[in-house]
Parts: C-alpha cells; structure tokens; sequence
C-alpha cells in the first residue's frame, strides 16, 4: 500500500465527507481508489454526466438513476449505509451557485453517516464555500516502482518479445520518470513496435518521446545537452565548484551524508557564458535539463497562473535528480506591474520551492541586471552560491579562441591568438563569436579562402563591444562583484595579475 492509499483510507476511516482527488490521470485514481474500497469493503459508486452512477466495487441491488448534478447529490444525500461516491468531473460545477451550495449542505449532513464524497479534478482550485469543508489530496504522477508495474503487465502481454538486461529495464524506467501512467504505457507500446522486441536500445526513444511530452507542458522545455567543459572558455573557478559536485547525486554521496546541492544564480555582463554555462552543467553532470519558462506560467485564469507553476514544479521532482534552468530571471520575477500580484504570488511559490524542496532538483538562475532582482532571492539557502561572470581575461579570451575556432573545424595553433586576445579586451565571448562568423564570412566570400588573424582582427575593430557601448550598466555590475556580493566565475590570481600588469604599464607611460 504506498502513502497516497493509506492517506486516503485514514480520510475514509476518519469519515471525511468531502474529498477533492487532484489528478490528470483520472483512470489510474479510479483504481486506487477501487483498490482502497476493496481492502476496506467499502462499496463504491461512480458518477458522470454522461453514465450516471456505476458500481466501482460491490454494490447490492440495482444502480439508481441520476443524469444531472444535482439529482446525484439528492441521492447521496438521502443513500443508506456506508459508501464511497466518486464524482467525476464535478470541477464543471464550481461556477454555479446552487450546486455548490447542494454540495456544500449534503457535505454537512454527511458527518452523521458513514457516507463521503470523493471529486476528481485535474485543477487544484477549489471555492472558497467548499474550502472548510473539504479536503484536498493530490495524486502525484508515478514513481519507479509504480512505472515497473505498467512496465510488467504490458512484457507479460502475449507476444511481446522482451530482451532486456536488469540495468537495462532500469534505465527505461528512469527514462518514463515524469510521464502519467498513461504516457508511460503508451511509449512502452512504441518501443516495442518500433522494431518487434523491447530491448536496451529502446531507452532513447522512451527519452525521445518524453521531451516531447515535457515539452507539452509549455512551461518545461526538455533539452538535449552535448555541451561540456571544453565548450566554456575560461570560468576556471565556477568550473571547479561544478567537478567538486559532479558525483553529489549519487547514492555514494547520500551514503556518505552529502546533501543534494540545491544550485547556482549566475549574474554578469550580457553574452559572458551563463546560458552555455547552464547547458555545460547538464553534459558535465550527466542528468537532464529542464528549461522552466516562467513567461508560459501566466494565465488568464484567477489562481492559473499559480496552478501551472506547481504542476511544472511538481513535474521537475518526478524527473529529478535533474537541472532546472530559469533564464533571465530579473525579467520574468521582477516585482511590480499591473497584473493583480499574479508576478509576485508565482513569484513567492518558486521562492518557496526552492528553499523547501527535498527532491535533487539543481537550480540554475541567470541574471544580466541585478537590480531588478528583490534581495530574498540571492540569500543564502535558496543557492549554494551565487556567480558573477565578469568580462573575460585575456588568459580566458585565449581560450574562447581557442574553442570557437575548434567548433568551426579550423586548428586554434594557425591563429595569432595571443594578438587576438589582447585586441579583444572587454569583448564578451559573444561578441569574440561574432567576429570569428564575420571572419568566416569575409573569406567565404572572397573566393572562398581561408579566414586569417587579420581578419578576425579587422572584424573585432568594426564592433562596439557591450563594455563600451553600455558603460554604465557594465560598470555597475562591476562594482556589485567588487562590493563582495558574489564569487568571481574566473580564477582572482589571474585577473588580479592582469590587472597589476595593466598598472604597470600606465605608469611607466
């Protein structure tokens, strides 16, 4: 029996009247609720718009007739004996005011009877009328064992050929982690069509199929992350602190009495790395990456908005250990506006969530403009540190070289690149990009040669890099790092060195 069963049969026992079951997976409650009542001998009646009432267990004598909402409160109310009514889509109900307060009257009544009520939902929101009245359990989407059930009955299906190795079966199930059971027995069903027997290379496609559905949620994107250190130029000591966790969710680790990181805020200058940082920690760590976009949260909907973001938070967990990545966040958290609070009480659940979650769920924020940002966001306990990424040294310039000319297919060591890296101060590793691409394109189009130094060289004079076109905002974010609000991304003797040599030479001049 799993924690959900034995909650719902101590409500049961305990004679709560009113019961309201949170789910999108309506077949899957239906049974665990059959599967309580039955342990209990509890008889149980379903009811919908379109059958009327059903039998979900033994029920004695004939079924009686109700096609309407309110006849079937009518005959709860006036039942006999003890029994479990399960009201299916009643969520419909909500907006009309002599049903809700039918509902409300037969809830009360019930309390002197052994009979309770017992709605399915897939929103959360409930009246206010019915708030004191009732309870509100949610069922949450499968987990592993529960996955391996779906798993078990659709190989036992005559015909299916099974070649799985025991890591194997493993993995897929891991892999089904966050879908409904639903999904997961439909993308089991593919695997196995798919090529005639279900086997270890059938664990990609189930992966396949669940970003598709992920992605369905319009608030999770799933990506597929191929990025790794080597792709990041510089960072030296936002590097390190990533290798020093790379094991953390591990059972080794719990073993050992580690706790599950809880994540990073990533603050700096525009185009410094912080979005490729966010995917390099995804292929270092080896765990999916979940892009949470805050701006799909939002709905028109009175309590929408909050609604969607605990179901996508909720849907993080089942897929954890995992990263959520929330992009430029100053622009979706910042407080203010004219939406009725809706920004600021989503605002306050992802808050929440980060400072209480439980599940292995590695936050990583980024940020270009600290200002807009409220102070209870950077303190301690929602991250375990907070990064500023500041304009490349020339030490990491060089490698940004190095890596985006790899990247084109071109050897680093026929390129210049200590001229390069010391023509490119306060140049961005974006803005270094662009001027390999605008190279590329110049060769390209003179008779299609090989681009040289002279050209990236001639490509980073016609740019305006951010340091100088947007002084202010570069230099206010300096000082933030400065004020000792965070920990430098790159490593300080570097940039302390460099620096020192940049006095130097202004003072022998």
């Amino acid at each position: 029996m799993t924690t959900f069963d034995q909650e719902l049969d101590v409500y049961l026992r305990a004679r709560f009247t009113l019961i309201i079951l949170v789910t999108a997976e309506e077949e899957r409650a239906l049974q665990t609720v059959k599967a309580v009542c039955e342990r209990s001998r509890r008889p149980c009646l379903t009811w919908d718009v379109a059958d009327g009432f059903q039998a979900l267990t033994g029920v004695s004598g004939s079924l009686p007739s109700a096609r309407d909402a309110k006849t079937a409160l009518e005959y709860v109310d006036k039942a006999e004996g003890e029994t479990v009514f399960v009201l299916k889509d009643f969520h419909e109900c909500w907006g009309n005011f002599e049903l809700k307060r039918k509902l409300r009257s037969v809830a009360q009544r019930l309390k002197f009877t052994k009979k309770s009520i017992l709605i399915t939902s897939p929103k959360r929101k409930v009246p206010d009328e019915l708030k004191d009245e009732g309870v509100v359990m949610e069922l949450l989407s499968p987990n592993a064992s529960e996955l391996g059930a779906v798993l078990n009955r659709l190989t036992q299906t005559p015909g299916v050929k099974v070649n799985l190795t025991k890591l194997g079966r493993e993995k897929l199930v891991q892999a089904a982690l966050g879908l409904t059971a639903a999904q997961a027995h439909r993308v089991f069903a593919k695997a196995i069509v798919s090529d005639g027997v279900l086997d270890d290379r059938d664990i990609d496609l189930v992966t396949q199929e669940k970003k598709q559905i992920i992605s369905e949620s319009k608030a999770l994107e799933f990506y597929s992350v191929t990025e790794s250190p080597n792709d990041v130029g510089g960072l030296g000591v936002l590097k390190e602190w990533l290798r020093l966790r790379e094991k953390a969710f591990t059972q080794e680790a719990r073993d050992y009495g580690l706790p599950s990181p809880k994540g990073i805020a990533l603050i700096g200058i525009p185009g410094t790395g912080k979005s490729l940082t966010a995917k390099m920690i995804g292929g270092l760590w080896r765990i999916p990456l979940l892009r949470l976009d805050v701006g799909a949260l939002f709905g028109g909907l009175v309590g929408e908005s909050e609604e969607n973001t605990r179901r996508a938070l909720r849907l993080a967990e089942t897929v954890a250990p995992c990263i959520v990545w929330i992009d430029e966040m100053e622009k979706a958290l910042a407080q203010g506006g004219l939406d009725g609070g809706t920004s600021t009480r989503v605002f306050g659940t992802i808050l929440t969530w980060m400072a209480e979650k439980s599940a292995p769920c590695f936050v990583v924020a980024t940020a270009n403009d600290i200002s807009r940002l409220p102070p209870e966001l950077l303190r301690k306990g929602r991250f375990d540190e907070v990064f500023f990424l500041d304009l490349p040294t020339q030490m990491e310039r060089t490698e940004i070289f190095t890596v985006h000319l790899a990247k084109r297919r071109r050897l680093p060591q026929d390129f210049d690149l200590e001229r390069l890296a010391q023509e490119s101060e306060g140049y961005v590793g974006s803005e270094i990009e662009q001027a390999i691409f605008d190279a590329m394109y110049v060769g390209y189009n003179d008779q299609r040669r090989e681009f040289t130094t002279d050209d990236i060289s001639a490509a980073l004079k016609r740019q305006v890099p951010l340091s100088v076109s947007q002084r202010e905002t570069v230099g206010a974010l300096r000082n933030w790092l400065r004020e000792g609000r965070a920990q430098s991304a790159s490593f300080q003797e570097i940039r302390e060195a460099e620096e020192q040599f940049v006095r130097l030479q202004l003072g022998s001049q």
